[in-house]
């Protein structure tokens, strides 16, 4: 069975930092594009960052560039989003995603075959 699991969410003041992890069961993530979403209370699913299959290529929102750095780590089956400098409208539910595509994007959530369940990030002084 194919499931991606999100950790390392949590709550953190302003200026803080966390490192969330997308670890895979039942299939190896090299393979695919990782791509991670976030969803804020009433507002729609964004994409935040994603690593390609293919030469790791990163792209990442306008919102997040020089924050938030992707990251795999491939003895583990593993993909990080290291999150630095966080403010509260950083606050959403975090999922990761995988595509089992070449070059990632995170203009679009339609490509990406499987979610994990979301962690919680909470930005708040």
């Amino acid at each position: 069975q194919l499931q991606l699991v999100e950790s390392g969410g949590g709550f953190v003041q302003p200026g803080g930092s966390l490192r969330l992890s997308c670890a895979a069961s039942g299939f190896t993530l090299d393979y695919y594009n990782i791509g991670w979403f976030r969803q804020a209370p009433g507002k729609e699913r964004e994409g935040v960052s994603c690593i390609s299959s293919r030469g790791g290529i990163t792209n990442y929102a306008d919102s997040v560039k020089g924050r938030f750095t992707i990251s795999r780590d491939h003895a583990k089956n593993t993909v990080h989003l290291q999150m630095n400098s966080l403010q509260p409208e950083d606050t959403a539910v975090y999922y990761c995603a995988a595509d089992p595509r070449e070059y990632c994007t995170v203009l679009t959530r339609q490509v990406y075959h499987y979610w994990g369940q979301g962690t919680q990030v909470t930005v708040s002084s």
